[in-house]
């Protein structure tokens, strides 16, 4: 920009020095060194400023970021509900172009900026008024508002209309997406502790616990110490299966939970994709994909029984992974040579999961490289890899199960 400046400049003497003559001579020199001069002058100022301002950009959006961040914990504390405000307030006084630089640890522009539907849709179920008799359903959690209506609310609903004498509350057992729902949509749903502390009191007698967890893994264990924590403040309290049952010794060992589950997801999945059958598809070339989130846990041979389940219902063009790769067999790439092996060309992804949050949206179907849609993409071995962006939770028979579950412990004497 300068030297466009100083050879307009330049440009425009020269046509004097043409018109004046010779005798002008030196005034123009003398008048060119100054237009050059206030030339230079202006050009560093602008530049200033634009820097300056880029500045005051960045920080602001740091500033963001480090409240993000500062809320993107497990922990809640005394300060958390002013952090959460205060981190939404200082994102609503970004300009857009501010927002865009928001990084952070974990902090980026969709915590507050992705549109992942309406939470006025949803019931965060933090009532009081319970009564002696209260089920207190349990989640991990999504911070996606379509998801939690859908799949959390649609199993909390499902047991609510069955059990009209008892009242239903929630709670979810990730901190960092109760905070990032309270922060984004001013929702605020109970941890445990915040909902056993509210069962304690109202009064509660009887407590019925629901988890909505796929198996007996480490979020389970951690509801069943904070359970064990408050149990002598109720006159009984249950705990219901998770949505697979009993986990089993071995890889082999499968039940009845599991084979509904396979069923009713697949007969979900295959609808979904627009086919009468399982068989149809597999004749049009289709293996069906089911995701899930994988462990450490020794909970994870669940994901290898869901396998032997599938199989066992003749199920052969189905195939379970995890994101974590655990167990190992279920790692992306060993999923993209299974399926390629078996001589499929076309591949459905969908997730094994009660919901279709983040791992769904992001590890599953994301644009990132190294999503599943992009790594089967990436592998050259398939004509098409499709997505269904769907949670377990919404599946009618997957909440008729979770209803049957809480019948069950209820039953026990």
């Amino acid at each position: 920009m300068k030297k466009r400046i100083v050879a307009v400049v330049l440009a425009t003497v020269l046509g004097a020095v043409c018109i004046t003559g010779c005798g002008s001579t030196q005034e123009v020199a003398e008048s060119t060194v100054q237009a050059g001069t206030e030339a230079q002058t202006t050009q560093a100022a602008e530049t200033a400023a634009t820097e300056s301002t880029e500045d005051a950009d960045q920080a602001a959006a740091d500033e963001v970021a480090a409240l993000i961040d500062a809320i993107y914990v497990q922990e809640r504390t005394e300060n958390t509900d002013k952090q959460c405000a205060d981190a939404k307030a200082a994102w609503d006084a970004l300009t857009d172009a501010q927002k865009e630089l928001v990084e952070g640890e974990n902090a980026d522009p969709d915590y507050f900026g992705r549109d992942t539907g309406d939470a006025s849709k949803d019931d965060p179920r933090n009532q009081d008024e319970i009564g002696e008799n209260e089920i207190l359903v349990v989640s991990f959690g999504t911070s996606f508002n379509d998801s939690r209506v859908a799949d959390i609310k649609g199993i909390e609903d499902a047991i609510a209309a069955a059990n009209p004498d008892w009242s239903v509350r929630r709670a979810f057992t990730a901190q960092i997406i109760i905070n990032h729902i309270q922060a984004r949509d001013d929702e605020h749903i109970d941890n445990m502790d915040q909902a056993l502390d509210r069962a304690v009191a109202n009064g509660v007698k009887n407590l019925v616990v629901q988890p909505t967890h796929l198996m007996h893994g480490a979020e389970y264990d951690e509801l069943m110490e904070a359970v064990e924590a408050y149990k002598d403040q109720f006159a009984s309290v249950k705990v219901a299966e998770p949505l697979l049952g009993e986990v089993g010794s071995d890889a082999a060992v499968v039940n009845d939970d599991k084979k509904a589950v396979a069923e009713e997801l697949t007969a979900e999945a295959v609808k979904t994709a627009g086919y009468d059958s399982l068989d149809a598809a597999k004749e049009d070339g289709v293996a069906f994909v089911f995701m899930g989130h994988g462990t450490s846990h020794t909970a994870k041979v669940s994901y290898s029984q869901m396998q032997t389940q599938m199989d066992e219902l003749g199920y052969e063009n189905v195939f379970i992974g995890t994101v974590e790769g655990e167990p190992e067999e279920t790692a992306c790439e060993e999923v993209i040579k299974a399926v390629a092996e078996a001589g499929y060309t076309k591949v459905v992804l969908r997730p094994l999961m009660v919901v279709a949050g983040d791992h769904a949206n992001n590890d599953m179907a994301g644009e990132d490289e190294d999503s599943w849609l992009s790594q089967f993409n990436a592998s050259g071995k398939f004509d098409s890899v499709d997505t269904q962006i769907s949670g377990l939770g919404g599946i009618k028979a997957i909440q008729d199960l979770y209803v049957a579950h809480t019948a069950a412990a209820m039953a026990e004497k």
